[in-house]
């Protein structure tokens, strides 16, 4: 099924969390640590990206310089949406990773995060075909795209392009249904295509390794010995067609126990599985903004263009999961950086609520978003 084989570890080294010094700068030492522990546990794949800061350059003297070329799986990434002008501008982002990671040539690279208005970059750049170039020339050895939006984009996306060979989803078992993430929905059609997927944010940026008590409690009463994430990751290695599972470890600790389950990694059986169902019932009957992200408030009834379901997203995590970095990261995602206004500049016209299918009373609930976020 993979590329990578069926007898490879399907546990994966993300590298957007690496650790951090006290000023901010890569732990390049304890990310040595981390990268030697998970080779000799034989696991092989990373993970990072050109808009990943300090990542490429950090896998470099973690990695590249100091074990042999045919013992790893580098993957990185091209984001023709960020600061790209022109198609050269785009190219330049692939010769920059090839010099920051010294790595002579990519088993694996992504087209970075498509879906919405991010894919028009690289339909008008051609990249699609510059990717198929690079193959030939023996720099990509297997190439596909990672995205984020719905299973309807990723359908239409994969019958224009039917020769990526993989892509990268977010998937997690508190997605699964979710109406914001549509995580089964873009599996399904993956699948309908016949492409393998690699499996990003499997533990929800960490949220799924601290989830509510209700949740938690959950867990631990089917089995109190093991960690939360590692049901979390257990749970995406689960599904058929996954290559590897991705997991932005920040700590040696960390590694040290995503290792430990996924180094002779079983799947879920179906008490497990039933013990997943019911963490998400209960999960969802925690009380939450019922939004659907249909996003009928948006398109033409807000005239001062308020990002209300990206708003609404946001909170939303916050109330779970009360990490509020995560949730903050989420709320600037989901409105600044899809162009749209943040919560606080809602004036109360009302014309949102009048077309809303949820009957959802928004102004309220903006005024909430607002308070929380500061903006």
């Amino acid at each position: 099924m993979s590329f990578l084989g069926e007898d490879v570890k399907k546990l994966g080294f993300g590298l957007m969390r690496l650790p951090r010094l006290e000023d901010e700068t890569i732990d390049i030492e304890q990310v040595k640590q981390m990268v030697d522990l998970f080779l000799s546990k034989g696991f092989t794949y990373f993970d990072t990206a050109w808009a990943y800061p300090g990542s490429e350059d950090a896998i470099r003297q973690a990695l590249v310089e100091r074990h042999p070329r045919d013992k790893f799986t580098l993957t990185t990434k091209l984001a023709a949406w960020i600061n790209c002008k022109t198609r050269e501008d785009a190219i330049a982002q692939f010769e920059t990773s090839l010099k920051r990671t010294g790595a002579g040539f990519f088993d694996f690279y992504l087209l970075h995060n498509l879906g919405e208005g991010r894919t028009e970059f690289f339909d008008k750049f051609k990249l699609w075909d510059f990717v198929a170039e690079k193959k030939c020339e023996g720099l990509i050895k297997h190439w596909g795209f990672s995205f984020h939006s719905t299973p309807q984009e990723l359908d239409e996306i994969l019958t224009k392009h039917p020769d990526a060979e993989f892509v990268q989803l977010q998937i997690n078992w508190a997605d699964w249904e979710n109406p914001a993430i549509q995580s089964r929905g873009c599996y399904e059609v993956a699948r309908k295509h016949g492409k393998p997927i690699v499996i990003m944010e499997p533990i929800k940026g960490g949220t799924l390794a601290n989830p509510p008590e209700s949740v938690a409690a959950v867990f631990k009463k089917a089995n109190p010995d093991a960690s939360l994430a590692s049901w979390a990751v257990r749970f995406a290695a689960s599904l058929d067609g996954v290559i590897t599972v991705l997991s932005g470890m920040s700590t040696l600790d960390q590694m040290r126990d995503n290792v430990s389950y996924m180094e002779d990694f079983k799947r879920l059986d179906d008490s497990e599985r039933a013990t997943v169902e019911e963490a998400r019932k209960v999960l969802a009957g925690i009380p939450i903004i019922p939004c659907t992200t249909c996003r009928y408030c948006e398109a033409d009834a807000c005239p001062h263009n308020i990002g209300i379901s990206g708003s609404f997203t946001a909170y939303n995590i916050l109330t779970l999961y009360n990490d509020k970095k995560f949730a903050e990261g989420q709320y600037k995602w989901l409105v600044e950086m899809h162009g749209k206004e943040y919560a606080s500049k809602c004036v109360k016209c009302g014309a949102c609520e009048k077309v809303c299918p949820q009957h959802i009373p928004i102004r309220a609930n903006l005024v909430k978003v607002a308070k929380a976020f500061g903006r």
